[in-house]
């Protein structure tokens, strides 16, 4: 229950076909506290009972900017959850060297996991409540703190996940002077057993690996909970900060 946020409010998650976004809705809709969660994927999700269902593209603004003014028509968002992104996918996989860096691969990666993400943001907090506590979560990942890289590896990845905690710093900044209540957070759900981590996860039942409904209840109690000193930071799923 997001006891944070003002009864019957209003919660919009892109990228719910995905596995923790699915369960990302599925937890705000069964919040008595919820009034309407709006679950977006490439390919319209039915709507039921307070989850309504919408279509958007993560690669074209157009779609995006489509897909808010007609959510946005139903009034303010208090949550916008992004939980998108890429980590392997045809001609997309971590790289173990250097010598394995493709421009074709950065641009895919930054595509989905820092330029989309940007997008909603530029058009969702437009949309966010200004008078009451606002949040605009995105998923990051722990491999995009540079500080805390001791492996190399994984450039394309790391590289557009350190850029979405870059934008989650300036998408802070920016709505502190637009509204003291409103929250950017970078979120690290932890290993989760999706198909973006299937081909390097520890084997199921590992400590340490969570399932998609674990990790969106931890998640969403970080939101729930976090100060507002805490935007425009990286945040575990345990609430600890990951340094820059």
């Amino acid at each position: 229950m997001l006891s944070a946020f003002s009864h019957g409010y209003r919660a919009a998650v892109f990228g719910a076909s995905g596995g923790i976004g699915g369960a990302f809705a599925a937890h705000l809709a069964a919040d008595p506290r919820a009034g309407a969660v709006y679950a977006g994927a490439r390919r319209p999700i039915p709507s039921s009972g307070k989850t309504l269902g919408f279509a958007f593209d993560l690669e074209d603004e157009s779609s995006i900017a489509a897909a808010v003014e007609r959510i946005g028509a139903d009034g303010p968002l208090d949550l916008i959850v992004v939980a998108t992104g890429v980590l392997h996918a045809p001609g997309l996989q971590p790289e173990k060297t250097y010598r394995a860096l493709s421009g074709d691969a950065f641009a895919r990666a930054f595509a989905i996991n820092a330029t989309g993400p940007a997008l909603i943001a530029k058009h969702g907090c437009e949309r966010l409540v200004r008078d009451r506590r606002a949040v605009f979560a995105a998923l990051s990942a722990r491999v995009g703190s540079i500080s805390d890289n001791r492996t190399g590896g994984w450039h394309a990845y790391r590289a557009s996940k350190a850029a979405l905690n870059q934008i989650i710093v300036c998408l802070a900044l920016e709505l502190a002077r637009r509204s003291p209540q409103a929250l950017a957070l970078a979120l690290h759900p932890g290993t989760v057993a999706t198909g973006l981590s299937a081909p390097f996860r520890p084997a199921s039942g590992s400590a340490g690996l969570f399932t998609p409904e674990e990790s969106a209840r931890n998640l969403l109690r970080v939101i729930n909970t976090a100060p507002r000193e805490a935007s425009g930071r990286l945040l575990a799923w345990d609430g600890a900060e990951i340094t820059p």
